[in-house]
C-alpha cells in the first residue's frame, strides 16, 4: 500500500521524512492543519514550539484514529512554523512519531498562524 521512494541521485533526507511516498490505494484522508489546542478547554497547550508540537501530534493522532488510520498511514505532511529557529526542537518531537518509513514532508516558516501558535501540521494519509 505505501512504498518509500528514494534516489541517491537526489539529496538525502536531512530529517525524519522520506523523499517520496508511493501509494496504491482507493481512499485518501486529507487532515486539516492541527494546532496545539486542548480539545476540552480549547486553550493553547505549551509555550514552546516543542510543547505545542506534542499537542499538535496528539490532535493529529485523534483525527487519524477517527478515520481508522494511524501515523503509519501518513504519506505526506506539511509543517508550518512561526519561526524556523524552532525547526530542530519541532523535528525532535515529530521524529518520535515516525521512527521508520517517515512520510514525505515540507516545512515552511509563515508570517502568522491561527491563534498565534508556533506550530501547525497538516497531513495526507492513505487508507
Amino acid at each position: 500500500m505505501k512504498k518509500i521512494i528514494s534516489s541517491d541521485r537526489a539529496p538525502a533526507a536531512i530529517g525524519p521524512y522520506s523523499q517520496a511516498v508511493k501509494v496504491d490505494c482507493q481512499s485518501m484522508l486529507y487532515v486539516s492543519g492541527q494546532i496545539a489546542l486542548d480539545p476540552d478547554t480549547m486553550e493553547i497547550v505549551g509555550a514552546s514550539a516543542a510543547e505545542q508540537c506534542r499537542q499538535v501530534m496528539k490532535n493529529l493522532g485523534e483525527v487519524l484514529g477517527a478515520a481508522g488510520a494511524g501515523f503509519a498511514d501518513i504519506v505526506k505532511t506539511t509543517l508550518f512554523l512561526e519561526n524556523m529557529d524552532d525547526f530542530a526542537d519541532v523535528n525532535e518531537v515529530y521524529a518520535t512519531y515516525f521512527e521508520s518509513a517517515p512520510p514525505a514532508r515540507a516545512t515552511v516558516q509563515v508570517g502568522r498562524l491561527p491563534m498565534n501558535v508556533k506550530v501547525e501540521i497538516e497531513a495526507v494519509a492513505a487508507l
